[in-house]
Parts: C-alpha cells; structure tokens; sequence
C-alpha cells in the first residue's frame, strides 16, 4: 500500500496506528510518502527521538523536501541508490527522495522534484555573522516583521540548482515524459494561481509547468499551501489528509 499526506513539519504523529484504516497490517513494503517540508530541522535529542519513533513504525517512510527543512543538515546524511533514484538515507527506513528523479515504488513510476520558494519573508534574510545582527532581529522582532535567518531558518537550496533542473530533464527524457504519479511540494504555476493567493511565480512553479504541459501522469500530489483540495481532477493538494493510491 502506498499513503501520501501533506507537510508533517516534524510533527509526525499522524502516523500512528489508530489514524490508518482499521484492520490495516502495514509491513516495510508498503509507503507512506510526505509532498515536502518534512522537518528535518536540527540534532537535538527530541529531534533524533522522533526520528527514531518513525523509523520503528511497520511501514516505510518516504519524503520529498520543502522550503521548510535544514538543508545544511540534509544533505549530510549519505546518498544511496534506491528504486531507480537517489534518496538520502535519513534513518534505515526513512528515505528523502531526492529532486529530478523517477522511482518504482510499489509497481508505480514517481517523478519527485522538491523545493519550494519562501514567501513569508517580506523583510529579508539576516546574515548571523553580521555586526548589526542582533539589532535589526531586535527591530524586526518589535515589529513583527516576517524575516529568516540564513543557515538558521532559512537555506539559499530551498530551490533548485541547475544541476537539479538538468537531472530532472533526462530523468523524465528517459522515462519517456510517461510516469504514473508526480511528488512535488509547490504546484506547477497554472495551479499554484488557483489555490494560493496572492500567487508569485517563480524559476521552480515555472518549471513545474513545463512538466505540466509535456509529461503524461495520472495524478500530480503536492503540499505547500496548508490545504486539502483537488484541483482539475488530477492535482491533489495535501495537509492533514493521508490518501491512500492503489494499482
């Protein structure tokens, strides 16, 4: 059986037991897939414990990332081959698939391309190192304004490299433009425009509709935008909700 649900940020207790369908005996072939901003944040003993607690469960857990993740932290974490892709290797049955790649998982084709761009920091990126750091945080703070912290809240790789981009591009070339589902945590931007308002276009969202318009698919799942909707019949946005896809 394959779940796929919408942003955890790490909190991962929608997994437990009672939140699947009764009489449901998941094993280490069947996978639950989160469309992003999984939460991989830091390596703090609570941190490394919840981890831990999702490697236990029966299933598998597989995730594309967001904008939301520590991607310094990330990206430390060793690079296997697995299904026909390359994922990181978070815990032993805890897998990040990684962008521009097509899987098969449980006899169906995956097209992942994770990233997304911040939208929620209209007062800019604070540099840690910078001599007046702690007075605009302290400014900023007073006025509420919306802000990140580079390598602390906020990493330039929340959006995809070229290299990404490149990848992406033979991997769907190889597959024939053909796959059965798409993985991504922004929407391509003809969707993006329906469900997120105000909507801002960018390299990524771009991208996604070129994939959009060339890639054959049955069904496109995303997250993102804290919601859960169908959109055109074939994009299903996803929050709180776990669907559940079958062959």
């Amino acid at each position: 059986m394959i779940y796929i649900t919408g942003d955890t940020h790490g909190n991962f207790r929608r997994f437990e037991k009672e939140f699947f369908p009764a009489g449901q005996n998941l094993g280490r072939d069947d996978h639950v897939i989160i469309c992003g901003d999984f939460g991989i944040w830091d390596e703090t003993p609570q941190s490394n414990q919840e981890l831990d607690w999702l490697n236990d469960q029966p299933f598998t857990t597989l995730f594309i990332d967001g904008n939301h993740e520590n991607f310094d932290l990330l990206n430390r974490f060793p690079v296997m081959q697995w299904n026909g892709g390359s994922v990181h290797q978070v815990r032993e049955h805890i897998l990040h698939l990684m962008r521009g790649q097509v899987f098969e998982i449980g006899g169906m084709t995956f097209f992942t391309m994770g990233g997304a761009a911040s939208h929620d920091i209209s007062a800019g990126i604070l540099e840690p190192d910078a001599p007046d750091f702690l007075y605009r945080k302290q400014v900023l703070d007073r006025n509420r304004a919306l802000y990140r912290i580079n390598h602390i809240s906020w990493w330039k790789e929340e959006m995809p490299c070229d290299e990404e981009y490149e990848t992406a591009l033979k991997k769907l070339e190889n597959a024939g433009w053909r796959v059965d589902c798409v993985l991504t945590h922004c929407a391509p931007d003809s969707i993006a425009a329906q469900v997120c308002y105000p909507y801002k276009p960018d390299r990524l969202t771009g991208f996604l509709e070129t994939v959009k318009r060339r890639c054959s698919f049955d069904y496109w799942f995303f997250g993102h935008y804290h919601d859960n909707s169908t959109v055109e019949g074939q994009f299903i946005l996803q929050w709180e909700q776990m669907v559940e896809i079958r062959l």
